[in-house]
């Protein structure tokens, strides 16, 4: 791949502003891009309005570019994509790679937690059902940028996973394959939480057929609980006065070298500083990195 062909991005979903973790996945995301003189993107994954905080999305927007962290080409919204979504579902039907599933949470909890293929063979409806995917192409390892080979767990990897959800709602998996795709992304570059969906997203590029991305999972920052930092666990938002301290503090997460003089430095310079002097092996070095799921 030549290094003008790099595409990344950054696709939060908003339910929240952003916080230090989420700053974290972007700065990296965008440093990897920018360093290898690629694309980087920006993609609003809006596509669960109960999860939805009003005026959300476009905070976000505000507080990348508040950070400085510009974008390339226009911003990709998840919620006008849904035609995209049922064309590939529709494929996947005219394939026999789906089935109806009428089952509950609690009646998968009772054969222990993993989806065991009980109506696969019952040619179910649509009616109050949920839509999985007949899974052909299990996910047993795949290599991480960062962290080498990762095994993953052969029970989850064989799951047949839900691909639109009963309430009608498309899922998380089914419609982010789907705009990677669509947007041509090269390289996944997100936080550590995410090596489980990573699984099921690689099973689906190899059911569609289509060439996959490369992935990195950056470690996480963890609350004084020892619980990731996330919307879900009130982490505060970023800072709305000078974001070079919030950035400084990023990228010493990630064990960038950072000079003295980069403080007193403009943000613009800062950044720009910051992608010359990028080493994702420095990320490594900075934290325990497990291997396995």
């Amino acid at each position: 791949m030549a290094i003008s062909d790099y595409i990344g991005r950054f696709a939060p979903s908003p339910s929240g502003e952003l916080h230090f973790g989420s700053l974290i996945a972007a700065l990296g995301s965008y440093l990897q891009a920018r360093a290898l003189e690629g694309k980087w993107l920006v993609r609003i994954e809006d596509i669960d309005p109960p999860r939805e905080v009003p005026g959300a999305a476009q905070t976000i927007l505000r507080q990348l570019e508040h950070y400085g962290l510009h974008w390339d080409g226009e911003v990709l919204w998840q919620s006008q994509r849904h035609e995209a979504y049922r064309e590939r579902l529709a494929w996947l039907r005219e394939q026999g790679l789906s089935y109806y599933c009428t089952c509950t949470r609690a009646r998968i909890q009772s054969v222990g937690g993993i989806y065991d293929g009980h109506c696969r063979e019952l040619h179910l409806g649509p009616q109050n059902a949920a839509l999985r995917l007949h899974q052909t192409h299990p996910v047993l390892n795949f290599h991480d940028g960062l962290r080498g080979n990762i095994v993953t767990n052969e029970s989850l990897a064989r799951e047949d996973f839900i691909i639109h959800r009963r309430d009608g709602l498309f899922a998380y998996n089914l419609a982010v394959v789907v705009d990677d795709h669509y947007q041509g992304v090269t390289e996944i570059v997100r936080g550590a939480d995410l090596i489980e969906p990573t699984v099921r997203q690689i099973s689906l590029y190899r059911h569609f057929g289509w060439a996959e991305p490369d992935y990195i999972h950056l470690p996480l920052a963890l609350n004084q609980e020892g619980a990731k930092l996330s919307k879900q666990n009130h982490a505060p938002a970023l800072s709305t006065g000078d974001p070079r301290p919030e950035i400084i503090r990023a990228l010493q997460f990630l064990n960038q070298s950072i000079v003295n003089e980069w403080q007193d430095c403009s943000l613009e310079s800062l950044l720009a500083n910051a992608v010359a002097n990028w080493s994702l092996p420095a990320v490594k070095d900075s934290q325990t990195l497990p291997g396995e799921l």
